[in-house]
């Protein structure tokens, strides 16, 4: 009898999963949705030839996406490098400059973002350089910007190894140049500006490559993944208005009134000031409009 029980429960059994595997092709017979990859406008993808901004400080990357090198007596520093495909842009325009893949020691980094932190991995491949960061976009690094706050998984890159964590104000050295970070969180909770002293036409100056202060597409109001949010954009402001700042460089160089092509010019002059005052007023236009969104939903 357990034998007869056995056969028709498998009968049963069987019979129930050709119908489930018939319903199964049925609603499988729709395409599965494209993969769409991250394109970007066309002047962050145009390579230009080194630019130079101060006496040992270069542009190296593409007319709208920043990746500074700067020159030292014992090697170099790449701070960004932009969009993944800018690998061996990069290491080209170093070689032009005199720099060897084993002259770069350090890569910093303004935020943990597809189109900033894109080619680190390689680059740190390719040079041996040794990458510097915080815990906030160490995370995001290592995941190759998987499970972003704002993105998800769409902005997604090579992930890569931080060698050295920094903490706010903390300094790295190389060959006399002190490289301070001040953490500016906002943009990213890991959001990093970097200082430093260079010479511009026969002068000593303070160089601040302040990440961006924006929020594009950002939910400000109860944001979940960041409740912190506006209260974190508030310090940055603050905190960016009284960084030392003769020269004024963004990740995105149109942010702070440059222009890179045949030349590095910063056709509006901007200071640190100027770009969190501007950016504070961008936010709170950013802000009114959520606050009366969601009023209107409120009354619906």
């Amino acid at each position: 009898m357990s034998n007869f029980f056995g056969v028709g429960a498998a009968k049963i059994l069987l019979t129930g999963a050709v119908i489930t595997a018939a319903a199964f092709a049925t609603a499988a017979e729709q395409p599965l949705p494209q993969l769409k990859a991250y394109e970007v406008p066309e002047p962050w993808r145009t390579p230009v030839a080194p630019l130079q901004i101060s006496e040992h400080t270069w542009q190296i990357g593409t007319q709208e996406l920043s990746a500074l090198l700067i020159k030292t007596d014992a090697g170099a520093v790449l701070i960004d490098g932009g969009m993944p495909q800018a690998a061996a842009h990069l290491l080209d325009n170093m070689r032009k400059l005199g720099v060897g893949p084993q002259d770069l020691k350090w890569i910093l980094h303004s935020h943990a973002h597809i189109d900033h932190a894109g080619p680190l991995a390689e680059i740190r491949r390719a040079t041996g350089a040794r990458l510097v960061s915080n815990a906030e976009s160490g995370r995001l690094l290592a995941s190759g910007g998987a499970g972003d706050i704002h993105f998800g998984d769409a902005l997604l890159f090579s992930p890569v190894d931080v060698d050295r964590y920094v903490l706010d104000g903390e300094t790295v050295e190389l060959g006399g140049f002190q490289f301070n970070v001040h953490f500016i969180p906002g943009h990213t909770p890991g959001s990093m500006a970097w200082t430093w002293q260079d010479r511009r036409n026969g002068k000593t100056v303070d160089v601040a490559y302040v990440d961006s202060l924006t929020a594009p597409g950002y939910q400000l109001l109860d944001n979940p993944r960041y409740p912190n949010l506006l209260q974190d954009f508030g310090f940055t402001f603050a905190k960016v208005r009284d960084l030392p700042c003769d020269l004024l460089l963004t990740p995105h160089p149109g942010a702070s009134g440059w222009s890179y092509t045949v030349e590095a010019r910063q056709q509006k002059e901007m200071d640190c000031r100027d770009y969190a005052v501007q950016a504070q007023l961008q936010l709170d236009k950013q802000l009114e409009k959520q606050r009366q969104l969601k009023k209107k939903q409120a009354k619906h």
